[in-house]
């Protein structure tokens, strides 16, 4: 049989990825966060001068959860074409930028690791804008749907730079508390 499959069968496909896709890069970027506590429940960042365009707390895991959905519809959106010769490579970037991007809540709020942070975030930019455009080449609104993700790793990475600039010495700063290490899993 060589009939071609409805809009309805494929839209299902579709979804069948994305019920896959998203709720597992959630978890994996829930993971990630958890292994230190992060924001105001970490002390040892409570204690870090910010910069005027730092967002109040809540900000972060509604701009993460939000990122984390769109990077998941993207991602199923990809593994679901596959007419694409440049599907795998596509799906291999996107790992990787996840991999990197999965590290640096833990180097940041667990280790105090500022210098290593900052090249981390500059390392996930430039992994998730290749991701991106390989992304474009597959399905071009998968890649849109990267842009808010590929903002806010730029936003992220300025008031990084800018927390460094104002504590010089941020990493010898010791929390009040043990509570703000790394979680050995």
């Amino acid at each position: 049989m060589s009939e071609i499959a409805s809009r309805q069968q494929l839209r299902l496909a579709f979804l069948r990825w994305a019920i896959v896709t998203v709720p597992l890069i959630l978890l994996l970027g829930f993971t990630s966060a958890r292994i230190a506590p992060a924001g105001s429940q970490n002390r040892w960042y409570a204690m870090l001068a910010k910069p005027a365009a730092n967002p109040p707390d809540w900000v972060f895991p509604v701009a993460w959860t939000t990122l984390y959905i769109l990077m998941g519809l993207a991602l199923a959106m990809v593994i679901h074409a596959r007419g694409s010769r440049l599907r795998a490579p596509a799906i291999a970037l996107f790992a990787v930028q996840l991999l990197v991007n999965l590290i640096w809540s833990p180097v940041f709020f667990g280790m105090h690791l500022i210098g290593w942070a900052l090249a981390i975030i500059v390392a996930m930019f430039v992994l998730a804008l290749a991701t991106t455009l390989l992304f474009g080449h597959v399905r071009r609104l998968a890649a849109w749907l990267m842009v808010p993700y590929l903002a806010w790793i730029t936003f992220a990475g300025a008031l990084l730079f800018q927390i460094d600039r104002l504590n010089p010495n941020a990493e010898t700063i010791a929390p009040a508390s043990a509570s703000t290490q790394v979680i050995s899993l």
